[in-house]
């Protein structure tokens, strides 16, 4: 078991062998709570954590996330980390901080820097799912995603 650092604590998730002996799968879920007064929220599935051996003192994470018709993330940062989102399936609208509001189909993609502050995430449809594939280039040991404080 290895913990995959998620806003809000520790998920601990059990390994499975990939095709490689070098390669780690991870498998889990991590559902997002709504409540009554805000839309439903996403579902991060994490893939793989691997540290990188040719790159030290960083980590690839990868995770699919799954959300249901209407849903919002909240405001977040992925700290240090690199992020590169590729959509599965939907249509996205997302906004970086300082930049304007993007829409993404099935097959397009983004990425965001370090230190990017992600103000919108949305699926855009009202009745359809949508998912991405989430690749994280992280300091070893930093969490992927930190929740705005509310306020």
């Amino acid at each position: 078991m290895i913990p995959v650092r998620f806003a809000g604590g520790f998920l601990a998730v059990g390994l499975l062998a990939a095709c490689t002996p070098s390669a780690e799968r991870v498998t889990g879920t991590v559902p997002v709570a709504a409540t009554a007064s805000q839309p439903p929220s996403e579902t991060v599935t994490p893939l793989v954590e691997q540290v990188l051996p040719n790159a030290e003192g960083k980590t690839f994470t990868s995770a699919i996330v799954d959300f249901p018709p209407s849903a919002r993330a909240v405001p977040h940062r992925h700290g240090e980390a690199f992020v590169y989102a590729y959509v599965l399936e939907g249509t996205f609208r997302s906004q970086l901080g300082g930049e304007p509001v993007r829409t993404y189909h099935q097959g397009e993609n983004w990425v965001e820097p370090p230190g990017a502050h992600h103000v919108l995430t949305e699926n855009t449809s009202r009745t359809e799912p949508a998912k991405l594939l989430v690749v994280f280039i992280s300091n070893t040991g930093d969490e992927i995603k930190v929740d705005d404080p509310p306020g």
